[in-house]
């Protein structure tokens, strides 16, 4: 990163030098940072707030998003924020909080997780099982490790005020909120990850498509957020702790996440009509927590907000020129199933190493395209299935009687109770939508004319059809088979063979990336169904075959890498 200084007119200068400027220092632009600082490219980072989250926001980390941790190694370090080890992270239903229990889904605490998987196959076959931490923990974790990679510099407390882009790259006009002073970063290329409100999106005149406004009985519509500071609660409810608690009546609908498993909580509900959101205050907010509770609960209000439920948006274009956008910016969720988040980490792992081959000049530019074809069909899936699971929760109302201790009261908490319970798992145990999202059609998938696996929310079925997450294994002793994959590009061969190290050197040479030879035992060999497999740097499969076709190695990589992605047809014959 370079910082030179120029006389324009009466005036001193500053200008940054970086490969890549991101604007918004959520999880997208922080994942992005140590996906190009970890890759040796420098990146200036700006953002508005003063610093990463106060508010929790969201809450849960699926396993997708843990196994890329893993990839960069802080995954334990995630794992151990948020909840305490031992708690459990159930979703239980209530008709209030201390009133009746409807249902309950059962999920293990962190610290029986990571034994956990390793017994786990079919769907959960995994490196990692899914994590309930507030993002305002995984934030920190994410800039902490970004802090410390060279040619990383996070610029909170700062906006982008302007940006012009040319054939040279952009040059952006940074402003710093605490003084107003400014000055100037010049990039190769710019990154959106800005939010909903995206400044960079609108600079670009894309606008979101898809859902917007639904009105549900619950998540669709105007919600009120606290975070909030209870000690009482778990002595006040006369139920075993949840990570999540849902409160299903009539009155006041909401769903509440545990923060740190002590006294803190993210609370959410939906404003009723009448309720004026601009109208309401600390004490309101207390209010509506209580009601939730069915008694008056002591608490400290710590935040609160309005936000809205009901959208399913993804952006017209992610990329336009050398800008790109990523995260909220690029799509806007209803925030069931926990996608929006997740989904955002894996627009930055694909971007990220694409962006770093692009600069380091492994790929033509014309690499770059690929991010848009692959992550705005994944992002329209996610998002429907976010609308799906808001749909399956909100437009299903409470009896009128839920509440009374009269048989019909029980017999509405019974049919309730089946309900919930049936959408917890159709919700919360989502390993197809987890796992199984593809880049089917891609130009730097090499297809071999196999299809891919019904895409089902909860089923995944592990498969190394070029285009799909790699398929996981685990290995004597307990390690994981994505421990062994390298940092950047990485082919298996089941069973060692010659040819197959001659041409990965060659290939290595001649291209000048960093590729790992792996090499397993035959009995692995009908998990991807081939002699060979090609993964990329993001984990997914970009290319399998056979033996034989050891000496093509070297084609296959330049097609992958963006050099000649017309053939890739003619590759896969």
């Amino acid at each position: 990163m370079l910082v030179g200084r120029s006389v324009l007119g009466n005036a001193l200068e500053t200008r940054l030098t970086a490969s890549v400027l991101i604007v918004g220092g959520g999880p997208c632009g922080l994942m992005l940072a140590n996906e190009l600082g970890r890759r040796g490219v420098s990146a200036i980072l700006v953002d508005e707030k003063p610093g990463t989250a106060f508010n929790p926001q969201a809450n849960a980390t699926q396993a997708r998003s843990m196994e890329h941790y893993r990839r960069l190694g802080f995954a334990d370090e995630i794992r151990r924020e948020g909840l305490p080890a031992d708690y459990p992270t159930d979703v239980a239903y209530f008709t209030r909080y201390t009133g009746h229990e409807l249902a309950r889904f059962s999920l293990p605490s962190s610290s029986r997780a990571g034994e956990l998987i390793k017994g786990l196959s079919g769907s959960w076959s995994a490196a990692e099982l899914p994590h309930r931490v507030s993002q305002k923990y995984v934030e920190a974790v994410l800039r902490r490790h970004a802090e410390a990679l060279p040619g990383i510099q996070l610029n909170y407390g700062h906006r982008l005020m302007g940006y012009v882009e040319s054939d040279e790259g952009i040059v952006g006009e940074i402003e710093r909120l605490d003084d107003g002073s400014r000055f100037k970063v010049q990039a190769d290329f710019l990154v959106g990850a800005d939010g909903p409100r995206s400044t960079v999106r609108q600079s670009l005149g894309i606008v979101y498509g898809g859902e917007t406004g639904t009105q549900r009985d619950f998540m669709g519509g105007r919600m009120l957020a606290v975070y909030l500071r209870s000690p009482d609660f778990y002595a006040s409810v006369p139920h075993a702790k949840a990570w999540m608690y849902n409160c299903f009546n009539g009155d006041r609908r909401a769903f509440m996440a545990s923060v740190n498993g002590r006294d803190e909580f993210a609370f959410h509900t939906q404003l009723r009509p009448g309720e004026d959101e601009n109208a309401i205050t600390t004490n309101e907010a207390k209010a509506a927590f209580q009601r939730a509770c069915g008694a008056p609960i002591e608490c400290e209000v710590l935040s609160f907000l309005t936000w809205t439920a009901g959208h399913a948006l993804v952006a017209n274009a992610m990329q336009r020129g050398r800008v790109f956008l990523g995260g909220d910016a690029a799509h806007l969720f209803t925030p069931t199933g926990g996608l929006g988040y997740n989904t955002a980490i894996e627009d930055a792992v694909n971007l990220g190493w694409k962006l770093a081959s692009v600069v380091k000049g492994l790929s033509p530019p014309t690499l770059l395209d690929s991010y848009e074809i692959e992550r705005r069909p994944v992002a329209l899936r996610n998002t429907d299935y976010a609308r799906r699971f808001a749909d399956s929760l909100g437009l299903f109302a409470p009896a009128h009687d839920i509440e009374l201790d009269t048989d019909e009261g029980r017999e509405a908490r019974r049919i309730a109770g089946a309900y919930l319970e049936q959408h917890a798992r159709a919700e919360f145990n989502i390993p197809g939508v987890t796992f199984g999202g593809r880049y089917d059609g891609s130009p730097i998938i090499i297809s071999d004319g196999s299809a891919p696996p019904p895409d089902a929310a909860n089923v995944y079925v592990p498969s190394a059809c070029p285009g799909g997450r790699a398929p996981h294994a685990w290995l004597e002793d307990g390690v994981s088979l994505y421990d062994l994959f390298g940092f950047e590009w990485t082919l298996l061969q089941f069973g060692e063979a010659v040819s197959t190290r001659l041409a990965v050197s060659d290939a290595v040479r001649t291209l000048g990336i960093d590729v790992k030879l792996v090499t397993l035992p035959e009995a692995l060999h009908d998990l991807y169904e081939a002699d060979l497999a090609l993964i990329r740097p993001d984990q997914i499969v970009a290319w399998r075959g056979a033996a034989a076709q050891a000496g093509t190695i070297e084609r296959i990589l330049a097609c992958a890498l963006g050099h000649d992605a017309a053939n890739s047809a003619r590759l896969a014959s």
